[in-house]
């Protein structure tokens, strides 16, 4: 017996124009939750003198992710004024140097201080108390489900981004 298969039931929808309620939604707890993570993480950092705009740059040079100041403003979404505002106070409290490429004059690269990098290295620990205690109670398993949500729903918004193919 041959059976045709079975047509794959509608995907639910959690939001209607009806049932829309401020506050009520995943991007207003998405929105109160980065806000307090955000809150406890300058505090911390705060204690090491340094503030939200100047350690995410330090990090991001000691892991690799940026080695130019428009790389380092694209990576923070930050415009290119204001990150080399950053980078000025940085230099001045001998976290960071600037010099010209060797291969490239026209590249300005971004180099730790030794002080720097000490400063860069604490940054993993904080992260991790603060996510940490905003994760207390959790089990494993539902950190798994959390993340696996969470990644789901950055590649379903993803894919709104994506360039769609239209014929001709």
């Amino acid at each position: 017996m041959n059976r045709s298969p079975t047509p794959a039931a509608p995907a639910p929808v959690f939001y209607t124009a009806q049932t829309y309620r401020v506050g009520d939604t995943i991007g207003a707890l998405i929105r109160q939750l980065r806000l307090s993570m955000t809150r406890c993480i300058d505090a911390e950092m705060a204690r090491h003198g340094l503030t939200d705009a100047q350690w995410g740059p330090l990090f991001l040079i000691s892991v690799g992710r940026a080695r130019t100041a428009a790389a380092l403003a694209q990576e923070m979404e930050v415009g290119p004024g204001a990150m080399t505002r950053t980078l000025d106070r940085l230099e001045r409290k001998g976290l960071l140097l600037r010099h010209r490429s060797e291969e490239d004059r026209r590249l300005v690269l971004l180099e730790l201080t030794a002080e720097g990098e000490r400063a860069a290295a604490r940054v993993p620990a904080v992260l991790s108390a603060v996510y940490n205690a905003h994760l207390d109670g959790f089990s494993e398993d539902e950190f798994s489900a959390l993340k696996s949500m969470l990644a789901r729903m950055v590649d379903n918004g993803g894919r709104l981004h994506a360039p769609r193919n239209h014929p001709g």
